[in-house]
């Protein structure tokens, strides 16, 4: 038997949540202030995943506009029941629209429906559960009323899949296994050999991260913490250890019987800090005692596994550069865009980006479309076909964390190109140089932390632009928030008016291995 590695799903990928029709396998995850929203990935054996859209699509489904980095998409749950599949999630911060909300589909590939905003649910991290006997269940997380910081507790009410809306009586089910324990989040409920299993998050999403564990005899409680919590953590294991931060914790049972956790951790490198967010990992689970067991014989999220008992299925992998022959569903924007400003048909084979007076360094909508970083060490590059025709214009390549945390690597006036770094808010040039007139290359490459901006004219050598810059400035812990980084193509004439645009013949990302 073979061995798959962690992370399945490797980049900006946390909260994930699981669900099996048949021998189909639906994933989802956080997007937060991304967009599309809600990424659906399908597989047949667990470990290749391909992506087949996303669940909120369109600017009418997702009310994205000015919603602060971080705020947005929190800790979708997906759920299929009598032919239809369910999506419930929590909004943060909306401008226009904020709270819990589902769409449902019957192709999970297709258009899923209009949100239905559920105002009476209050708090967030939704689930669904629907048991033996047809009835479903609504849970989800809230803080508790005069409470400390942090402390939470779940709760529960039923849940109507005909009308789409709750109903019946409340019950709080559970307030955490551990005294004075914080930000107990992420419920999802199991029905297993006739008792009711309940598996939440605790701890927080960082260091102290941990998944744990209440049983009961009926749904509604009540519920008994396992004394075994929590069932599974990597805190106890240092801060030097390659895997951090496990928690989070959905469950599939295979056709076969086997059951695995889909659940979010984090690679640190560099010391304690993580450019590539949260993760999804795949971890085996075995059931004693009424409870599950994560990892046997090891309790910790390991970097390989036995593959599981299914016949593999890998899908057809795209290169390492997109030539812009369409746009590829996995390329996103920051934020809802009003306007459509990206083409690749106004000149084929190339991504066309209108320059508007949009900037990265705001909670706004610029001409920007971005793809995660998935790899320590990588190689970002594309090619650029670009004439400001103001003092204001540039276009080219980013590494974002957030509108306070990013590098910019961008052709301006004069034929510039100016290597930049945003940290905290403050900005420094790192570097500078003028190119000739015609396409220009520009890249970044990483090399753990260490990290380097390079640029090309034509077909010409690399050159590399000023000294490598260190990249611990775009990590969570420097940066705050809950996602990783994303590398993006960028055309903006911050703040003035522009009929510009930018054009760019291609861009290629691969993991560096040598």
């Amino acid at each position: 038997m073979g061995q798959f590695e962690n992370p399945i799903l490797p980049g900006s990928h946390p909260d994930p949540s699981v669900c099996r029709v048949g021998s189909d396998y639906y994933l989802v995850t956080s997007t937060f202030e991304y967009f599309p929203g809600l990424p659906v990935y399908h597989s047949r054996d667990l470990v290749h995943w391909r992506l087949l859209g996303h669940v909120l699509d369109r600017p009418s489904q997702l009310p994205l506009r000015g919603v602060r980095a971080s705020g947005g998409l929190y800790a979708p749950t997906i759920r299929h029941h009598d032919g239809i599949f369910f999506v419930v999630c929590t909004l943060v911060d909306g401008k226009e629209k904020s709270g819990n909300f589902l769409v449902i589909t019957t192709d999970p590939a297709g258009d899923w429906s209009e949100p239905i905003w559920l105002p009476e649910a209050d708090g967030f991290d939704p689930s669904l559960f629907f048991d033996g006997t047809g009835r479903a269940w609504w849970t989800a997380t809230r803080e508790v009323a005069g409470g400390t910081p942090g402390q939470t507790e779940i709760w529960m009410r039923e849940f109507d899949p005909v009308d789409l809306e709750l109903v019946g009586d409340e019950h709080v089910l559970w307030t955490g296994a551990m005294r004075d324990s914080t930000w107990l989040e992420a419920p999802h409920l199991y029905e297993v050999d006739g008792r009711f299993v309940l598996v939440c998050a605790e701890g927080g999403t960082d260091f102290e991260h941990s998944v744990v564990v209440a049983t009961a005899d009926t749904v509604t409680g009540p519920y008994r913490g396992s004394p075994l919590n929590p069932v599974l953590t990597h805190r106890h294991l240092g801060r030097d250890h390659p895997i951090a931060a496990a928690g989070h914790a959905d469950l599939v049972r295979t056709q076969h019987g086997q059951w695995y956790a889909v659940l979010l951790a984090t690679r640190p490198y560099g010391g304690y800090v993580y450019n590539l967010g949260r993760e999804t990992f795949l971890v085996p689970v075995t059931w004693e005692a009424g409870g599950p067991v994560f990892s046997p014989g090891t309790g910790r999220v390991e970097a390989a596994y036995d593959l599981p008992d299914l016949a593999p299925y890998p899908w057809p992998q795209a290169g390492p550069t997109d030539d812009f022959a369409s746009f590829d569903p996995a390329w996103m924007f920051l934020r809802t865009p009003d306007e459509v400003f990206w083409s690749v048909t106004d000149r084929p084979g190339h991504l066309r980006l209108r320059v508007r007076p949009e900037s990265i360094t705001g909670p706004v909508t610029p001409s920007l479309v971005l793809r995660r970083q998935q790899h320590r060490d990588f190689h970002a590059s594309c090619e650029l076909d670009f004439t400001p025709a103001g003092p204001a214009e540039a276009a080219g390549l980013v590494l974002l964390q957030n509108d306070q945390h990013h590098v910019r690597l961008l052709l301006g006036a004069g034929r510039v190109v100016t290597l930049v770094s945003r940290a905290a808010g403050r900005e420094e040039v790192l570097a500078s140089a003028e190119v000739e007139d015609g396409v220009v290359r520009l890249c970044f490459e990483a090399r753990g932390q260490e990290h380097r901006a390079l640029v090309a004219a034509g077909a010409g050598e690399w050159q590399p632009l000023g000294e490598p810059f260190d990249g611990r400035m775009l990590s969570t812990q420097a940066a705050g928030g809950f996602t990783g980084v994303h590398i993006g193509l960028y055309a903006t004439s911050d703040g003035a008016p522009s009929t510009s645009w930018a054009d760019f013949g291609g861009f290629t990302y691969r993991e560096l291995t040598t």
